[in-house]
């Protein structure tokens, strides 16, 4: 039997709010509120903060490991202007993770200047290589916030691929050469294939064609209506010559749900043998969710911003799904899943950051934390049964 003065164990397991707070600073800032709650020094008052920081296989993914447990590495690659940028790599002795989102993600574009033709995966393959070094038996490739539409064809260059144009000369791996390649020489460096590799991500977009990489994704890095239809071309052709030069699963491969994911870098793992899974189921399993649940009798998690996207899979949606009967209280920035339609995740309460002030939070990392933190300690209060109004910030 449970014992009735037993302190309240709270699971506090978001995603980062993007652009404003990594996961771990919004679980921080959430528990920092909730142990505020328990001030009254009886045994029932009390609040203990279970602290998981999680990923669904998007930016942070490396982050959340190493809160986990993993251990950082660093390794210096090419960012996706080609400048080099310091990656992170989590380490585990087994399982290595590595990201698109800080190797050539948009926020590591010079001065925010988007480049849809000139931007390469490069600096991915690279850590994929130091990753390699670390002599891991698993590879997570954890996709997304990629900045550019090159197929993967940098991330291949940097794997030992070797793509060259009519006269024979070797191209870089970028969107614009996409369409210049006309034989491929190489193959994947020796030991990739000995490493299980893992590719996260949720998106279920083809490489090419309407619902494609160039058509979807394109606009949010800097290409034109026009430049889409160049990208997209480009990405059609660059399958052709892979199967000119003996991938014959190439043309398959391409119109695999996930294909298009970072700018077509799913396409490319694909094409080396990676499996596809959920990032947000993978990353929940990584990190333990199961277990780290089992005693709680409330989860809260979050993201930046609940709206369908978050139905359709995103990590609150998984953390509610798989927590069982225990009540789940999602966290955001803000909230565009109207109160009929919680029931979907399903949630018992929705707070919301914008409810709590007239200011942008979202570009305002102090502003944020301390937002978190008073609406912890509603969650804590309510938990303990004594809920307080807050005030709105001006």
């Amino acid at each position: 039997m449970t014992n009735a003065t037993a302190p309240k164990t709270v699971l506090i397991a978001p995603d980062k709010f993007k652009g404003s707070l990594t996961a771990a600073e919004v679980a921080d800032a959430l528990a920092a509120g909730l142990r505020s709650a328990g001030t009254s020094g009886n045994a029932e008052d009390t609040v203990r903060c279970e602290i998981l920081p999680l990923a669904d296989g998007g930016d942070g993914s490396v982050d959340a490991a190493v809160a986990s447990g993993f251990t950082r590495h660093h390794s210096n690659v090419a960012g996706p202007t080609g400048l080099p940028v310091r990656a992170g790599i989590a380490f585990d002795g087994v399982t290595a993770v590595v990201e698109v989102a800080n190797t050539c993600g948009l926020a590591l574009l010079p001065s925010g200047h988007l480049d849809a033709f000139g931007a390469s995966s490069r600096g991915f393959g690279e850590a994929i290589l130091f990753a390699l070094s670390l002599k891991p038996g698993r590879i997570v490739l954890a996709l997304g916030g990629s900045a550019s539409t090159d197929g993967g064809m940098g991330m291949l260059s940097a794997l030992g691929f070797h793509f060259l144009d009519s006269a024979g000369r070797e191209l870089a791996g970028n969107g614009r050469n996409l369409g210049l390649v006309r034989s491929v020489s190489g193959r994947a460096v020796p030991g990739l294939a000995d490493v299980e590799l893992i590719l996260a991500s949720d998106v279920r977009n083809p490489l090419h064609g309407p619902q494609g990489a160039a058509a979807v994704f394109g606009p949010q890095k800097g290409a034109s209506p026009e430049d889409v239809d160049v990208l997209d071309a480009g990405l059609r052709h660059f399958v052709s010559a892979l199967v000119s030069a003996g991938f014959s699963d190439a043309t398959a491969l391409a119109e695999h749900p996930g294909a298009g994911s970072a700018g077509g870098i799913g396409f490319a793992c694909m094409l080396l043998g990676a499996t596809q899974v959920s990032g947000a189921d993978y990353f929940l399993d990584l990190l333990d969710f199961d277990s780290r649940k089992e005693g709680c009798c409330l989860v809260v998690t979050g993201e930046g911003s609940l709206d369908e996207q978050t139905l359709d899979g995103k990590l609150p949606a998984a953390v509610a799904r798989r927590s069982g009967t225990r009540p789940v209280i999602a966290v955001a920035g803000r909230s565009l899943l109207p109160r009929e339609r919680w029931s979907e995740m399903p949630l018992a309460q929705v707070y919301a950051l914008a409810d709590y002030t007239d200011r942008d939070s979202s570009k305002d990392p102090a502003l944020s934390a301390e937002l978190l933190r008073w609406i912890g300690r509603e969650i804590g209060e309510a938990t303990t049964r004594s809920v307080r109004t807050l005030p709105r910030i001006s």
